[in-house]
């Protein structure tokens, strides 16, 4: 009825679960491991539903996992750093072993912006991943050796997902993302990632006096 251009749903790669097949295209089967994913699942078919009964002018985009300057303390990669910054002796962490497709919150953005003004992304679900694949394991060893840091790295049971919860592997194709929009990702492969981080790290190195992450724990 307001003649609305776009309607642009942030919706998860969580929505796939542990990858069924890697890279994860649009086509992977929803999984919802987690009331989270589930309910992302269910927002997802809902917007789509509009589309088709409506002509609603519905885009999907399924960010995996984005990380940079302001994210909130709950999220991995920030509470290292924070960690290491706050010169702490240990940090207490969940499962090392997933993977993670990471993305630098300046090519999510893009991704946003490029989808919603590409007429060619109206009814269509895509994924914006970097395709590129990290554990935490190895994310907290380039964080450490980026920061120069020894800090230790305790795996704590109570942090653990349950079993069948746990999303494992997160590995994103965004070839249907480069196909129908101009979107130039500038953060991808090990060298985007390793660059991704360190404008990471500056900027948390340069804020944290300001930033209410003093606390030498990660937030469960």
């Amino acid at each position: 009825d307001l003649n609305i251009e776009k309607v642009l749903i942030t919706s998860t790669s969580e929505t796939y679960g542990t990858a069924q097949f890697v890279p994860i295209t649009e086509s992977h089967p929803l999984v919802g491991q987690s009331p989270y994913a589930a309910s992302k699942i269910g927002a997802d078919q809902l917007a789509l539903s509009y589309w088709r009964s409506f002509n609603t002018p519905v885009s999907i985009i399924r960010p995996f996992n984005t990380y940079g300057p302001r994210q909130s303390a709950r999220a991995v990669i920030p509470t290292i750093i924070s960690q290491i910054l706050n010169q702490a002796e240990y940090i207490k962490l969940g499962a090392l072993s997933p993977t993670r497709d990471f993305n630098y919150v300046e090519d999510i953005c893009a991704a946003f912006y490029s989808i919603g003004q590409s007429k060619n992304t109206i009814g269509k679900v895509i994924n914006a991943s970097s395709n590129f694949e990290i554990s935490i394991g190895d994310t907290v060893n380039l964080i450490k050796e980026l920061m120069n840091s020894n800090i230790k790295v305790i795996s704590e049971n109570k942090r653990l997902r349950p079993e069948n919860s746990e999303v494992n592997r997160l590995f994103g194709d965004n070839s249907l993302l480069l196909k129908l929009t101009e979107w130039n990702p500038k953060y991808t492969g090990s060298d985007g990632f390793k660059k991704g981080i360190i404008k990471t790290i500056n900027w948390f190195t340069k804020n944290m006096d300001n930033l209410d992450y003093k606390n030498k724990d990660y937030i469960i």
